[in-house]
């Protein structure tokens, strides 16, 4: 259930990154027009999901997952200062910190 609940905050997550216009703060995506970038941005989400919704039996995956949900917390936290960053509500960081706290939480509980 801890893994179940880190994937649904990232994908939570990822509908709350339309509405902060996260392409504008991702390295190659933010030099786009905002059309492109945002159609770019919303589009790499098509294999980004079949990729994850393809592996969920996979135990590698899920170790791998619960990894990047922590990683993904310390991007938010190194582009904290970026001027195009909107993710500044407790809403938004409740979301991405909890993903990263489900994530690390499962990983913890996975049998070694």
């Amino acid at each position: 259930m801890l893994f179940f609940i880190g994937l649904a905050l990232i994908l939570l997550h990822e509908m709350d990154a339309m509405r902060c216009h996260e392409w504008r703060i991702f390295p190659g995506l933010s030099q786009l027009s905002e059309h492109a970038g945002f159609y770019l941005f919303m589009m790499l989400h098509i294999p980004l999901f079949i990729v994850i919704f393809s592996n969920l039996d996979s135990p590698a995956f899920r170790r791998g997952f619960d990894i990047f949900l922590i990683i993904h917390l310390g991007l938010h936290l190194l582009f904290l200062r970026h001027p195009k960053n909107e993710f500044k509500d407790w809403l938004s960081w409740s979301i991405i910190a909890g993903a990263a706290l489900f994530g690390a939480a499962d990983y913890l509980s996975i049998p070694r």
